[in-house]
């Protein structure tokens, strides 16, 4: 049975021109996810605001909207700070992606063009230049791109704002892992386009699911090697 054709309109956030507490959330989300700013740091409005040259109005938006989200801890009267990785949160982050790319995937290994494919296929080739040079950075920003593609070609960006709104908590803990994780996520993702490739549904879920399941293992990992960035269980 042929799988339905999705095609989301616009999510109505790239309606809008970003304004400028959207700029400095998404910086300092990224320093959060990354661990440039690491669990415990304190956080000042007035210097946020100095550092990115705004006023402190965005900054105290972009505060309580990381706050909400669970990367900070806003005290009145005391210091904002980073918080620790949560297990509960990584894990629940993991269902909701787990559930969502799945559900893409088999949508994508029919809606997906040859086209489509050779672009994940370079993706995947810059990705392993990224690990021979030891790019972490750039590894990780590459892995979002090829889930985002995937989702993007098969006509389910909608997905994809989902996954990107759930997914920081486990970001933070896949982040750290990467010295000992991306050569076999690098794997991965080869196994799920010659899923695509084959146009097999199943098997694209099921090479999926495999890839993101690792998140328990990785927890329990780091956990044991750096224990201080982590949440009392």
């Amino acid at each position: 049975m042929p799988q339905p054709e999705f095609r989301s309109p616009p999510a109505p956030a790239d309606l809008r021109p970003r304004t400028v507490t959207d700029q400095v959330f998404e910086a300092l989300y990224s320093r959060v996810v990354n661990l440039t700013l690491t669990p415990g740091t304190k956080l000042s409005e007035a210097e946020v605001a100095a550092q990115m040259g705004v006023s402190r109005q965005p900054v105290r938006d972009a505060f309580y909207r990381l706050s909400q989200l669970g990367f900070i801890q806003i005290r009145p009267q005391r210091a904002t700070t980073v918080t620790a990785i949560s297990e509960e949160a990584v894990m629940q982050a993991y269902f909701i992606r787990s559930a969502l790319e799945e559900a893409a995937m088999r949508v994508a290994a029919t809606a997906l063009t040859n086209a489509d494919l050779d672009g994940l296929d370079a993706l995947i080739d810059l990705q392993e230049d990224a690990i021979r040079g030891d790019r972490r950075n750039e590894f990780h920003a590459l892995d979002e791109r090829f889930h985002r593609d995937i989702c993007h070609a098969a006509g389910l960006d909608f997905v994809w704002a989902l996954v990107k709104e759930n997914k920081g908590h486990m970001d933070r803990a896949r982040y750290l892992s990467l010295s000992f994780t991306a050569s076999n996520a690098f794997d991965e993702h080869r196994q799920i386009l010659q899923a695509l490739r084959d146009r097999n549904p199943d098997a694209a879920a099921s090479a999926l699911r495999t890839h993101l399941s690792h998140i328990e293992h990785i927890v329990a990992r780091l956990r044991i090697d750096q224990p201080e960035v982590f949440a009392a269980p």
